[in-house]
């Protein structure tokens, strides 16, 4: 489970190709869109004045010819699906089949000297973040974190921190690479396929460790106690892993990955399929959640948090750019609640960035939106707003003796 990127060969799709139109004599060659003469801005600007003024010329005040309709559809669907079968491989019947993680980890080939790569929109490696913050290892694994880059990779670019209040992407810390492709191919016999996130990186061996997100969090769960400033928190006890994998079950495919189901479907049939699964499996959590303050009791587990980072992006981005519009979260009284107790909580606000994680959506998956525009945020997706009590301590039958680390000294 990792975040996919467009490759780097998208980039065409982003600047349509030189084109040369022939005009009447009186329509002048300086309005040609790609004029190199002209700066960025005036260049945009002539490029709509061309289009705006052939427009005119060729049917006045009119709607365009339903023929020039039918044939830009039908081109624009053809590009879409080549650019869509890069971006999210599908199955004959147009349902998104994410591709297996290259890299599953063997922690006892794993030295101490680990660096993490992530990227703040995605919500796989949002899941490692906020399991390294829990566990207090933030000191034992540092963290690049790589922004999105206008032909769909990952890039490093130094963000400058202004409030030190929520992470924000950086440079590559360890190898000083430019985006996060070259990382990869810095290892032992290179790599030349997806450079998802997250991703662990060996220092001393300079080599991938892993890029499955469950192994991550699961590692630095357990793996590094010696490490940890929190060694005593245990997000997977032996006594309810049958419990937290049964919700992982049901959750990773109906929720995790049935948002992207959603929104990458290519045929009707495959978003029917999986829009009903997506809501009627939020129902059932939601209404469990009517009884119990997590998915397993009283205990924040590691199911809670991949259950979180994308509950987190449910009414941000998934609900409009992802076509999951049948309910917003906020609809959802338990499971609304639930995620601003888990946002509550130390050091988990601080990895949430809206604005990074809107970005990556709306302007990174061109396909899903070429125009790039990216929307105003939600009220409701607000800082201030999450922040309101959510009451569901008085849920848990320890009441406030809830592990201390989940003790919430937010003010409302």
């Amino acid at each position: 489970m990792h975040c996919i990127s467009l490759p780097s060969s998208h980039l065409l799709l982003h600047s349509p190709p030189k084109t040369t139109l022939k005009l009447a004599s009186h329509v002048s060659p300086r309005m040609f869109l790609n004029d190199s003469a002209t700066n960025n801005n005036s260049g945009s600007t002539n490029g709509f004045s061309l289009i705006k003024n052939v427009s005119q010329l060729l049917w006045g005040a009119s709607l365009p010819p339903g023929i020039l309709i039918s044939t830009v559809r039908t081109a624009w669907t053809s590009t879409w699906q080549i650019m869509m079968s890069q971006l999210a491989p599908s199955d004959p019947s147009g349902a998104y089949t994410r591709p297996p993680s290259k890299f599953r980890l063997n922690p006892t080939a794993a030295t101490t000297k680990l660096h993490l790569y992530v990227g703040l929109p995605c919500p796989w490696a949002h899941r490692t973040l906020i399991v390294r913050a829990l566990k207090g290892l933030e000191e034992a694994v540092p963290v690049s974190v790589a922004g999105h880059g206008l032909d769909g990779s990952w890039e490093f670019k130094d963000v400058p921190d202004k409030d030190n209040d929520i992470l924000v992407p950086t440079m590559d810390r360890v190898n000083r690479c430019r985006n996060l492709k070259e990382v990869y191919r810095l290892r032992k016999g290179g790599y030349d396929g997806r450079a998802t996130v997250p991703m662990l990186w060996d220092v001393e061996k300079k080599e991938v460790v892993c890029n499955e997100s469950y192994d991550i969090i699961e590692f630095f769960n357990s793996g590094l106690n010696e490490l940890a400033q929190h060694p005593g928190l245990d997000l997977s006890p032996l006594e309810l892993k049958e419990e937290i994998e049964e919700w992982n079950r049901v959750i990773y495919p109906n929720v995790n990955n049935g948002v992207y189901r959603c929104g990458f479907a290519q045929s009707q049939e495959a978003y029917d399929v999986a829009v009903s699964g997506l809501f009627s499996t939020l129902a059932r959590i939601d209404d469990h959640l009517g009884s119990s303050r997590y998915l397993c009791g009283d205990r924040l587990t590691l199911a809670d948090i991949c259950l979180f980072t994308t509950l987190i992006r449910f009414d941000l981005v998934y609900n409009v750019l992802f076509k999951c519009t049948k309910k917003k979260l906020l609809e959802y009284t338990n499971l609304h609640a639930y995620m601003r107790d888990v946002y509550q909580i130390p050091k988990v606000a601080a990895t949430c960035n809206f604005l990074e994680i809107m970005d990556g959506y709306y302007r990174m998956l061109f396909p899903l939106n070429p125009g790039s525009i990216r929307p105003v945020m939600p009220s409701v997706c607000e800082h201030e707003f999450l922040c309101r009590p959510s009451e569901r301590e008085a849920m848990s039958s320890v009441g406030k003796r809830v592990q201390h680390v989940l003790t919430c000294n937010v003010e409302p």
